[in-house]
């Protein structure tokens, strides 16, 4: 029989053991996350989710920065030079040919217009983030445009400017990777995950139950006005207007593109998020709230937008626009949002070109 003497010692053995293993793995792994930033562990700034440089995603490489595109060269002075800035939707979750950025750049090429567009979408950001990346890293690339994608499923609420507190785990990188393993991974559907060099634009990203909770949790924009709602609103247009004051004294032009949520073009995906709502919400609920609340805001900040949520809801009544069980166009959205974009600037640069002729 063990001793009491002993068994104390084997126990505080243990524990030093386990406290000096955990240890040695925190310092590692945070010597690991600074010399190859991983995105499961806790950071405050837009360099959390930035691609790594040269990293290969489906069939392209990042550029040296790090963004989903060729290598950004010096600008030409004949060039009219668009810089892309957005989360994922810029960024993208197709190939990059299949990006809207990099066919927007295509069709006005195509009529003859000297334009370049810049894709520098990061992940997981939001206006606080594109109003920062625009100051430290896109003003120096000299460009002629700034053309936020906004999206409406998570950009009103990823401009709350109060202070909130960090989850517990983040302050460890141990549990921040074991939060990863047992928590988050396991949302993800596994059978169908994407492969690096082998895209599917038609596989699934979240479990179903995953998925739903998403949107649902979105949902709390479509219920009308409250006093949350017009705080998110007015944290939304004070990095919007920032950026337009920045852009104004630099004689950059600026548009905002607005992008709807899956669950505000596919009926079916609304059905079964509005199913889980109490039925006095469900009266409530009103998809076009927060488009029709924001395009005032910006028309009274003199705010220019692309507002794309007209021509893919009537679009997606005889196509699939967004990937099954993920927020993010499939190549069908992707070619949609092009030709919209596309169509606006094209009307842009005419102008610009009308008034550079020499007056008769």
């Amino acid at each position: 029989m063990v001793s009491q003497r002993k068994l104390v010692y084997l126990t505080l053995t243990t524990v030093a053991l386990t406290m000096i293993s955990l240890g040695a793995t925190e310092i590692a792994l945070r010597i690991y996350h600074y010399l190859h930033p991983v995105f499961i562990f806790y950071d405050d700034s837009y360099y959390r989710f930035r691609g790594k440089p040269f990293a290969r995603y489906w069939d392209f490489r990042l550029n040296s920065r790090g963004f989903h595109d060729v290598e950004f060269t010096e600008k030409e002075n004949s060039t009219y030079r668009i810089l892309g800035i957005g989360d994922s939707f810029a960024y993208g979750a197709v190939p990059h040919g299949q990006n809207y950025l990099t066919l927007l750049g295509a069709r006005l090429r195509e009529d003859r217009f000297n334009v370049e567009v810049l894709n520098m979408g990061i992940p997981s950001t939001g206006p606080k983030e594109y109003l920062a990346l625009l100051l430290r890293e896109g003003l120096t690339l000299q460009p002629d445009m700034v053309l936020l994608s906004f999206f409406v499923g998570n950009d009103f609420t990823d401009s709350q400017r109060r202070w909130s507190p960090r989850r517990w785990y983040t302050y460890s990188y141990v549990a921040s990777l074991f939060h990863y393993i047992l928590v988050t991974r396991r949302k993800y559907d596994q059978r169908l995950a994407q492969k690096e060099t082998s895209y599917c634009d038609d596989c699934p990203f979240f479990e179903p139950a995953t998925y739903l909770q998403i949107e649902r949790t979105r949902s709390s924009i479509y219920l009308g006005e409250d006093q949350t709602w017009i705080k998110l609103l007015q944290d939304s247009m004070f990095y919007l207007k920032e950026i337009k004051q920045i852009c104004r004294t630099r004689n950059i032009d600026f548009q905002v593109v607005i992008i709807p949520d899956d669950v505000q073009v596919n009926s079916s995906l609304q059905t079964q998020v509005r199913s889980m709502l109490p039925d006095e919400l469900q009266k409530k609920w009103n998809v076009t709230f927060p488009i029709d609340q924001f395009t005032a805001a910006l028309r009274e900040a003199k705010i220019g937008y692309i507002d794309l949520f007209p021509q893919f809801l009537e679009a997606a009544k005889v196509r699939t626009l967004y990937k099954p069980r993920d927020s993010h166009w499939n190549m069908a959205g992707n070619r949609l949002a092009a030709e919209i974009i596309a169509h606006n600037i094209r009307r842009h640069l005419e102008q610009i070109a009308m008034k550079k002729l020499p007056a008769s």
